[in-house]
């Protein structure tokens, strides 16, 4: 059986391993998409949560709500990462993060 411990066990390995990537790594698409499963990690530990603890017998529903729009949030984020990234690239030429540590037009 699947308790709360082995979720937030998951969530906890995800999250370092997406801590892990921001730090060590320099390409710049690969820290974003660390930063993603960071957030994806403390969704998780969100739902998991909410679907351990019980109201009247069933699940509460309001930290899924809240992860519901979490991921709205993020998807507009993962739009205005993208760009960004997409900016730097075409003004440096490069996505590494040393190319862009002066911010210099």
């Amino acid at each position: 059986m699947i308790t709360l411990s082995h979720y937030l066990m998951v969530s906890g390995l995800l999250f370092a391993i997406g801590l892990v990537g921001v730090v060590v790594r320099r390409n710049i698409i690969t820290i974003y998409m660390c930063l993603e499963m960071m957030l994806s990690a403390a969704n998780l530990t969100l739902v998991a949560f909410s679907r351990f603890r019980l109201v009247e017998g069933l699940p509460d529903y309001n930290a899924q709500a809240l992860v519901f729009f979490t991921i709205t949030v993020a998807a507009a984020e993962v739009a205005v990462g993208l760009a960004i990234i997409v900016a730097l690239f075409r003004a440096k030429q490069s996505v590494d993060v040393g190319a862009v540590e002066k911010m210099k037009g």
